[in-house]
C-alpha cells in the first residue's frame, strides 16, 4: 500500500487515500476485521443479546471520557436501580447524580436524566430507533447517535471516536491533523466508506475494539492485527507516529482554598451548587470553596475564609490547619483544592432547605459529591 501523501506540510491536509487502499481495506473489514471481532470481542454487560436500545445508550454516555473497566460496575448499578427509560425518567435528579458520583462530567448524567423524560413523553418510553430523533435528544451528538443507531438499531451510520481516529490513521499512514476540523470531517468520510453496510453494529465495534485492544496509542499489538497485512504504517516502521496531533494548548491550573466547617456532632458543612447555574458540577453538593489569588498559605487560607463566609458561617471566624489537599485534572483546566478547618463562635449557618446542610457519614447517601470532595471527604474521615 502507497502511504498518502500531505499537501504541503505534516497535519497541513494530506490527501485522500489512493483509491486502490480504500477497495483493499473496505474488502478486509469484511473478511478480517468483523470476523476477528465476533471472535475476539470483550463480554461487556451492554453486549448482551438481544441488544437494548435503552442500555446501549446508557452505556454510550457513560463510556464518553471514561474508561470501560470503570464503567462496567455504575452501569450494572445504573440499569438494576432505573431498569427502563420511564424508570430513570421518573426518579429524582439527585438520586441520578448520586448514582454516577464518581464518573465525572456530570453533564452527562443530567442530559440523560432529561432525555429520558422525552422519551418517556414523546416516544412512549422506547428509545426511537430514528437518527433524527436520536440527533434531537439531549447530550447525543453525531458519535452516540452513529453507536446507538448502528449497535441497537442496525441504523448504516459509522462510528468516529479516538480509537477508530488512530486506527484509521495508521491503516493509511495518515499525514491528517486530528485536532482539526478539517482532518476529523475527512476521517469521517473515511469510515463511511469503510461501513460493512450489511452488518454496521459489528463493523463499528469492530474499530473501536481494535483501537482498545490491539492498535493501542503505546505498545500496539501489530503481530494481533488482523489488519496487520495492509498498514500502511506497519509497513513504514512507524505505527506510533500516527495519528498526528497539532501542539496542544496550555491547560489552566486553579487553585482553591475550601472550608472544613464541623457543628460539633459529625457532621461537615456541605452546600449545593445550583442546578440551573449550569457548568461541569451543577447540582452537585460540595464543601464552601473559593479560588485564591495566589497559591501561598495566607492566600489558600483567606481564600477558605472567604468560601466559609459566603456559605454563612458568621461571627469569630478562625481558620485552622490545612486537613486535606486534592489535585484533580478536568478537560480543560487542572485544580488543586486545599481544604482548611474552620471554626465559628456563633450559631451554625443555616439557609434554604436543599442550599445547605451538614453531612455526617450516615446521611452521605443523600447526598451527591463530585470527585474532589468526595475525596476530601475521605481524607478527612466523613467518607469511605
Amino acid at each position: 500500500m502507497k502511504r498518502a501523501r500531505a499537501a504541503g506540510a505534516a497535519g497541513a491536509g494530506g490527501s485522500w487515500p489512493e483509491a486502490g487502499a480504500v477497495r483493499r481495506a473496505k474488502r478486509a473489514v469484511r473478511t478480517r476485521l468483523v470476523p476477528w471481532f465476533r471472535g475476539a470481542a470483550r463480554v461487556l454487560p451492554w453486549r448482551r443479546e438481544p441488544r437494548s436500545g435503552y442500555a446501549v445508550w446508557v452505556s454510550e454516555i457513560m463510556l464518553q471520557q471514561t474508561r470501560v473497566e470503570t464503567v462496567v460496575p455504575y452501569f450494572e448499578q445504573f440499569m438494576r436501580d432505573y431498569p427502563t427509560v420511564r424508570a430513570l425518567a421518573a426518579a429524582p435528579l439527585d438520586g441520578v447524580l448520586k448514582h454516577w458520583e464518581g464518573l465525572g462530567y456530570y453533564t452527562r448524567a443530567r442530559n440523560l436524566h432529561r432525555a429520558a423524560q422525552i422519551v418517556a413523553e414523546r416516544h412512549g418510553g422506547e428509545v426511537p430507533g430514528e437518527a433524527d430523533a436520536l440527533r434531537a435528544l439531549p447530550g447525543l451528538g453525531d458519535y452516540t447517535v452513529a453507536a446507538i443507531g448502528s449497535f441497537a438499531f442496525g441504523l448504516p451510520l459509522a462510528v468516529l471516536d479516538g480509537n477508530v481516529m488512530r486506527v484509521l490513521a495508521r491503516l493509511f499512514a495518515l499525514d491528517w491533523d486530528i485536532a482539526k476540523p478539517a482532518s476529523r470531517a475527512k476521517l469521517q468520510s473515511l469510515a463511511d466508506a469503510l461501513l460493512a453496510r450489511e452488518a454496521p453494529g459489528a463493523c463499528n465495534e469492530a474499530w473501536m475494539e481494535l483501537g482498545a485492544m490491539v492498535c493501542k496509542p503505546k505498545g500496539a499489538a501489530c503481530g494481533e492485527c488482523p489488519l496487520a497485512g495492509i498498514c500502511a504504517a506497519r509497513a513504514e516502521g512507524g505505527v506510533e507516529r500516527y495519528p498526528v496531533r497539532g501542539g496542544a494548548k496550555a491547560v489552566p491550573h486553579k487553585v482553591a482554598g475550601a472550608a472544613i466547617v464541623r457543628d460539633g456532632k459529625g457532621g461537615v458543612l456541605v452546600v449545593r451548587r445550583p442546578p440551573e447555574a449550569g457548568g461541569l458540577l451543577a447540582g452537585l453538593w460540595q464543601l464552601p470553596a473559593a479560588e485564591a489569588a495566589g497559591t501561598g498559605a495566607e492566600a489558600l487560607r483567606e481564600a477558605a475564609e472567604r468560601a466559609a463566609e459566603a456559605a454563612g458561617v458568621r461571627g469569630g471566624r478562625a481558620v485552622g490547619e490545612e486537613e486535606a489537599l486534592v489535585r484533580h485534572a478536568f478537560s480543560h483546566f487542572t485544580l488543586e483544592t486545599h481544604a482548611f478547618s474552620v471554626e465559628f463562635d456563633g450559631k451554625p449557618p443555616r439557609g434554604a432547605a436543599g442550599k445547605r446542610a451538614f453531612a455526617r457519614r450516615e446521611t452521605l447517601g443523600r447526598f451527591a459529591f463530585g470527585k474532589t470532595d468526595l475525596t476530601i471527604l475521605r481524607q478527612i474521615g466523613i467518607a469511605e
